[in-house]
């Protein structure tokens, strides 16, 4: 398939990278293919759900990311893929997979996509989603016990163990590397005018 547009949406947990994806899906969905970096977390059949449930989710290690760059990149050439899907519940990739179309747009989101060379060479625009610690927090905790079947203590515990730390370390620094930075997320009517205005010149090219 010629002519694709892939646009990376990275930012720190609860950011507000669904938020700007959803508005962008609302105007253009049916142009619109997904892949979300966190479907790529890895299988850990064996160990323990305590064992699973202490392991860094929030370093690059955690992630296929090779698989996620393999199946981008078919997407890319114009062929479907079946992407995996992750159990947050269960700390595990699950048995399921979902099947991805190649559509004339490519939406990658993900808190550390832009940290891995190879994958953001794949992407023709780079926007990050930038957002005040608090507020990440209180939306993390609300996705996380409400979604994700998560206790608040065990959200808490995560945060601080490993997610503000590798925030810090992987995340902030990977900002760098975005053609646009946008505060506020979805809420960003501005920045979203402008992103939606670049999805529009290119589906009418």
């Amino acid at each position: 398939m010629d002519n694709i547009l892939v646009i990376g949406i990275a930012g720190g947990s609860g950011s507000g990278k669904t938020t700007l994806m959803k508005n962008l899906m609302e105007q253009f969905g049916e142009n619109i293919s997904v892949l979300s970096h966190d479907n790529y977390y890895k299988r850990h059949d064996e160990l323990t759900f305590e064992e699973r449930s202490q392991l860094n989710y929030d370093e690059p290690d955690a992630l296929d990311t090779s698989l996620m760059i393999y199946q981008l990149d078919q997407l890319r050439h114009g062929r479907a893929i079946d992407c995996p899907v992750y159990d947050f519940a269960q700390h595990n990739r699950s048995t399921d997979t979902i099947h991805v179309e190649p559509r004339r747009v490519i939406i990658v989101e993900g808190i550390m996509i832009f940290e891995n060379e190879a994958l953001r060479n794949l992407m023709d625009i780079r926007i990050f989603v930038d957002t005040d610690a608090d507020i990440r927090l209180c939306r993390r905790i609300k996705r996380d016990v409400n979604k994700r079947g998560r206790s608040l203590e065990s959200v808490l515990e995560q945060y601080q163990r490993t997610v503000k730390p590798m925030h810090e370390k992987h995340v902030e620094p990977s900002k760098k590397y975005a053609n646009l930075v946008v505060p506020e997320g979805g809420r960003n009517q501005v920045a979203l005018d402008m992103i939606k205005g670049s999805i529009s010149r290119h589906l009418e090219g």
